[in-house]
């Protein structure tokens, strides 16, 4: 079985950030309809009631031609309480995952856990490679890996094997977190090039040393220009989402056709899920999400994905 490629909500700026914010969110039938036409094979949940209830998703990706291709949702492995409150959350997730099944095709959907938001990651992004001090002490990570076993557990216990996003702002961020995560659990990684980038990472590097770990991919270019800028200027992490880093793919710095050929390499068979995190402030910022996203998906085209 080939890779995959699949598109994501927030590629037309239906996200964490933006749920519940002011700013325009397209429909989500007009998200589905632009991502098929695209040519995209499948989709990601994006926020856990989005794209459709329990009782319509699997109709409604099935009117598409999508599959499902993973849910994200962040927890708080090394908070015990907090953890513990969000479990019903990760339930929901898993419920949804379950609902689409009938129509699924090509790879698995994928939990896609991540770590809480951290305040000094937040506060100081791309810092943490070169500053311990920043995020977790040992105790944290303890407690962090006790928490990644429950939900790592609760995941394979509903029959879905899940994998772990690492992610700007949060407690595992950059490349030393992912290694101290790798080492404390054998969940697998979801490789995300652009968050590897920003946090100081070369997604070509991460592919040979990771590659018996990642079993998810998600395709993001980011420029680093801009980041360093953010970081120059001390200003948060928002800044990455308010300055679009993450930009279209090819006019970044991720080297695109290296990383497929190193996917090719280590004979990778899951998703792709192209990403572009936007903020769409309103309809004509949606259009030109839709324009980047048919953009990107003939770009693969081009290079044989």
């Amino acid at each position: 079985m080939s890779p995959s490629v699949a598109n994501a909500p927030v590629s037309y700026g239906v996200f964490e950030l933006t749920v519940g914010s002011d700013r325009y969110l397209a429909p989500a039938e007009r998200v589905l309809e632009e991502v098929a036409a695209a040519g995209y094979g499948g989709i990601d949940l994006g926020p856990v009631g989005y794209l459709a209830d329990t009782a319509t998703i699997s109709q409604r990706l099935a009117r598409h031609g999508l599959s499902l291709s993973g849910a994200y949702i962040e927890l708080a492995f090394h908070d015990p309480p907090r953890l513990e409150a969000a479990m019903p959350s990760l339930d929901r997730l898993l419920d949804t995952l379950d609902a689409a099944q009938p129509t699924a095709s090509g790879p698995p959907a994928r939990p896609t856990l991540a770590a809480a938001t951290s305040p000094t990651h937040h506060a100081r992004p791309g810092q943490a490679q070169a500053d311990p001090s920043i995020g977790l002490d040992d105790a944290g990570w303890q407690a962090f890996g006790r928490g990644l076993e429950l939900v790592v557990r609760r995941c394979r216990e509903r029959g879905r094997e899940p994998t772990f996003h690492h992610h700007a702002a949060t407690y595992v961020e950059a490349p030393r977190e992912i290694e101290r995560l790798l080492a404390l659990s054998d969940v697998g990684l979801c490789l995300d090039t652009g968050h590897l980038l920003v946090a100081g990472g070369d997604p070509l590097a991460a592919l040979s040393r990771w590659a018996d770990r990642i079993n998810h991919v998600h395709l993001k270019d980011a420029a680093m220009s801009v980041m360093a800028e953010i970081v120059a200027a001390g200003a948060s992490a928002d800044q990455i989402w308010a300055r679009s880093v993450f930009g279209p793919l090819g006019t970044g710095d991720l080297d695109l056709e290296g990383i497929l050929r190193g996917l090719a390499a280590i004979g990778y068979q899951g998703w792709v899920v192209v990403e572009q995190d936007v903020l769409t402030d309103n309809w004509a910022r949606f259009q030109e999400a839709v324009v980047d996203q048919r953009a990107n998906r003939a770009r693969l085209a081009e290079l044989g994905w």
